[in-house]
């Protein structure tokens, strides 16, 4: 359970970083279950190619153009991964940030990233709510870090805070991504900060928070194991890619 100190600064920052929340075990069977997926090549797979991020493969048919950057679905791979997804402790924890009906949405994140070397991507200053359609902008991702995560193998960066700053559409590109030589933007960056993980940390994130990530410079595939929830009451769209997927009551 989150002590209130932990909960208030989830609220003010945006963001919460529990360590140790999983075991090395648990995390190294999920990496197992993953590479075996990679093997054989199991779908739904989301390609760095089709993204076209800096670093990215131009196309699927590229040199590099095979390499996963996520493994879809993940809720549906295994009973593993759908049942740390929807139980305890992390149930818990997250009834105390959004409420006692808390919602797993198989539309959005559901994956486990695979940050590879040689054509891993980077990832823009971005919120993930751009693309996503509910009543609110107002959900958490739950990302587990099954190995280390560090600058030099991708790790996240945040700008704390930034959930609730007020954004106008000047200040991002076509795609929703800040961009870096606007001056009020300039004002914002200067706040970010990396957010190196241990193997079995859990990062906590609200939707609107401004995230990003850089490439894998290692020779060593980084892997992460992400979901995303709402509440009871921020409902998705209808016919809307966040309706595309039935969700799950944790």
């Amino acid at each position: 359970m989150l002590t209130p100190a932990q909960i208030l600064e989830f609220r003010n920052n945006g963001y919460l970083v529990l360590s140790g929340f999983s075991t090395a075990q648990f995390c190294d069977a999920v990496v197992v279950f993953a590479r075996n997926e990679l093997r054989r090549h199991a779908m739904p797979i989301e390609y760095e190619a089709d993204v076209q991020y800096p670093g990215a493969p131009v196309s699927r048919t590229a040199l590099g153009g095979a390499t996963v950057r996520r493994l879809l679905m993940a809720s549906a791979r295994t009973p593993m991964l759908r049942d740390w997804a929807t139980g305890n402790p992390l149930k818990e924890i997250l009834q105390q940030l959004l409420g006692q009906a808390v919602f797993l949405s198989q539309a959005h994140h559901n994956c486990i990233m695979t940050k590879q070397p040689a054509f891993s991507s980077m990832t823009g200053w971005h919120r993930d709510s751009r693309y996503w359609h509910f009543a609110r902008a107002d959900l958490v991702s739950a990302w587990l870090a099954l190995g280390n995560e560090r600058a030099e193998n991708g790790c996240l960066w945040v700008i704390p805070g930034s959930h609730r700053a007020v954004i106008n559409t000047d200040q991002l590109d076509e795609k929703q991504f800040l961009k870096g030589d606007f001056p009020k933007n300039k004002t914002l960056l200067q706040h970010a900060i990396e957010v190196p993980l241990a193997q079995g940390d859990l990062l906590l994130f609200h939707s609107n928070l401004f995230h990003a990530a850089g490439r894998n410079t290692t020779e060593k595939t980084k892997f992460s194991m992400v979901f995303t929830y709402r509440s009871a009451d921020n409902s998705p769209n209808p016919n809307s890619r966040s309706d595309s997927q039935p969700e799950i009551l944790l």
